[in-house]
């Protein structure tokens, strides 16, 4: 699939540039029911493997280190392929990552086959917004992105309560298989609809690496994986701990999980508002917010009335994801691509750390609610982080002699 030319991007009507976003938000929508369908599914999954809950918590924590693992070193080694070669291969090769995690026969499978999964997952939304942006008009390149992001918001909102509840009713099994068949539909979708030529002129290794090994977007990126981890220590055992505390039964996990999408949502949308009037400094004032909101979290989780009002604020410190990737944007240079995929990265590298602190937290024997109190210390380390990256922003550049 290596490509030696670079012809420009063929013209397309509205209708076909319409097709191809909804092909690849379609991708983005498997991807998001995958990332997070386990978190519904955990004590089915327990039972199921004979583990105890905070075990399972780790088959979450082997999906984010697939991508990390996967989201560089991919987008590196792609620049070779063709976009659309490598779009089809990436979710060609998700679907396969969880077909093999409905078939897992035990535990120690199940974590290989999750953290297989999540090999493509950075690079196919990084790959996925550079194509967005080249089929559009330049006044609606933004929006056009957001579009294939949308995706990811949906299956929160949709498609992970609709798998928890398949799972809860056929199985846990069933979950990733529907999310194969959402895939491999992707890739038929996308083969069909996207034409040839969507790749573009392939960028200077080097320059980019210098670009991304500064401080600026180190610091962004430790922000998203350490200050983010808060919310993945809560959101991961929700299931558990509204069963065993707030005392509800499993029917109303999907209600809660859809809370979650819905406040995930309100957070995208007011991560950008947000970055617009305060720039960089909106990033302490969402984790300021989770903070806050997370040391709550053990007294809310107490009572049906208030625990879902609380899940829907626990959706929108997914905002602190909009306001990094747009600072990255500013601070990246010529490093865009390896950025994006290095976001994905950071926020799976919170997505390992999180169920793993609040696991050893329960398992320590301070509770489920505990995740909160675990999570409210990562937020503020976070924003620790924020600070000194703040200040690294105010200082003028230095002028070589």
């Amino acid at each position: 699939m290596a490509e030696s030319a670079t012809p420009a991007a063929p013209v397309l009507s509205p209708r076909a540039v319409r097709l191809i976003l909804l092909a690849l938000a379609l991708g983005g929508f498997a991807i998001g029911t995958s990332e997070f369908v386990v978190m519904g599914l955990i004590r089915e999954i327990a039972q199921s493997l004979g583990v105890d809950e905070p075990r399972v918590g780790h088959v979450i924590s082997a999906y984010a280190l697939g991508v990390v693992v996967g989201a560089p070193t991919l987008a590196i080694l792609g620049t070779r392929w063709s976009r659309r070669g490598m779009l089809l291969a990436l979710m060609g090769f998700y679907a396969f990552g969880n077909l093999a995690s409905a078939l897992a026969p035990g535990y120690v499978p199940l974590m290989l086959a999750r953290f297989v999964a999540g090999l493509p997952h950075g690079a196919y939304f990084g790959i996925a917004a550079l194509v967005a942006a080249r089929i559009s008009p330049p006044g609606e390149r933004g929006k056009a992105v957001g579009r294939v992001m949308l995706g990811l918001s949906v299956a929160l909102l949709v498609g992970n309560p609709l798998a928890t509840w398949l799972g809860h009713l056929f199985g846990w099994r069933w979950a990733f298989v529907l999310v194969a068949a959402i895939a491999a539909a992707t890739v038929a979708m996308t083969a069909a609809v996207l034409p040839r030529g969507m790749h573009a002129p392939r960028p200077d290794a080097l320059r980019e690496l210098r670009d991304f090994n500064r401080a600026p977007v180190w610091l962004a990126l430790a922000i998203g994986a350490i200050g983010f981890s808060g919310m993945f220590a809560v959101f991961s055992y929700l299931a558990p701990t509204l069963v065993n505390v707030t005392g509800v039964s499993e029917s109303f996990i999907p209600l809660a999980l859809a809370a979650f999408g819905i406040g995930s949502i309100l957070g995208t949308i007011g991560g950008g508002w947000l970055f617009d009037r305060l720039q960089f400094r909106a990033v302490s004032v969402v984790l300021a917010w989770s903070v806050v909101l997370l040391l709550l979290f053990p007294l809310a989780a107490r009572w049906p009335w208030t625990v879902l009002p609380a899940v829907v604020a626990l959706g929108t410190m997914g905002a602190l994801a909009t306001l990094l990737q747009a600072h990255l944007m500013d601070v990246a240079g010529h490093a865009q691509s390896l950025a994006a995929a290095s976001h994905h990265s950071a926020f799976n590298m919170a997505n390992a750390l999180g169920p793993w602190l609040g696991g050893m937290a329960i398992t320590a024997g301070y509770g489920w609610t505990s995740t909160g109190i675990v999570g409210a210390g990562t937020a503020v380390v976070g924003l620790l982080i924020a600070r000194v990256a703040a200040r690294g922003l105010r200082q003028p550049p230095r002028v070589a002699p």
